[in-house]
């Protein structure tokens, strides 16, 4: 008799965001250590900027744990009592997101000086360095070129390698032992390119009951990135 055909039924997934799941590697110690020295930030803020997949709402978590601080994206700050905000340190999220709100910067220029004035610790995050960030509010835009910034350079092939393995088992895949070694050595080297080829390998192994195999693998490299 024929087993009946299993389901794939995606199952819910959590990115592991403590500091025991982020791995340090040489490409990104210097951030790390730079968020760690956080009591000794000129002028008590810093610019944490990296590759969207990079780990910035990771490290960010990271840092809010070790200094009590809130974390919200800055597109939010319009609807939000900023007074009340800088009581405590602050993680703003994605800032270029709101170059062009007037509102919003005026919102981020104002926690900004109050921040200051309070000594309170800030974080804000973003993609690229403040220079290439289209504000049109040039105070805010001149305190953002002013302040220090930690950068998260695309990934060596050790911490690629990590970052894999942890998207994966932030989906609860679990691949064979030879995958993330063979992709290691034929992907492109970047975050996004990581968490694109862990979604696709997790919708493609869902059902079929080898799991993630290298030829797997191989399959969804080539669908992702033809000539590979």
């Amino acid at each position: 008799m024929t087993p009946p055909e299993q389901l794939p039924l995606p199952l819910p997934r959590r990115a592991a965001l403590g500091r025991e799941d982020y791995f340090v590697s040489t490409s990104n110690a210097l951030a790390l250590a730079l968020l760690d020295g956080w009591r000794d930030w000129p002028s008590g803020k810093l610019i944490l900027v990296g590759p969207r997949g990079a780990g910035k709402t990771h490290l960010a978590h990271v840092w809010a744990a070790d200094s009590g601080a809130a974390i919200l994206p800055a597109d939010v700050l319009p609807d939000l009592a900023i007074p009340d905000l800088v009581r405590a340190p602050l993680c703003i999220e994605d800032v270029p997101a709101i170059a062009g709100n007037r509102v919003a910067e005026e919102a981020l220029f104002h926690l900004h000086n109050l921040s200051q004035a309070e000594r309170q610790p800030l974080l804000l995050t973003a993609s690229a360095p403040p220079r290439h960030w289209p504000l049109v509010l040039a105070d805010l835009q001149s305190r953002m070129e002013a302040t220090q910034t930690a950068t998260l350079p695309q990934p060596d092939d050790v911490l690629l390698a990590a970052v894999l393995a942890k998207l994966l088992d932030d989906r609860l895949c679990i691949p064979a032992p030879e995958v993330i070694p063979y992709l290691v050595r034929h992907m492109p080297r970047s975050f996004a390119m990581a968490q694109r080829m862990a979604a696709e390998l997790d919708a493609r192994a869902l059902g079929r009951p080898k799991g993630i195999t290298r030829t797997l693998a191989r399959d969804v490299l080539q669908a992702l990135v033809p000539g590979s």
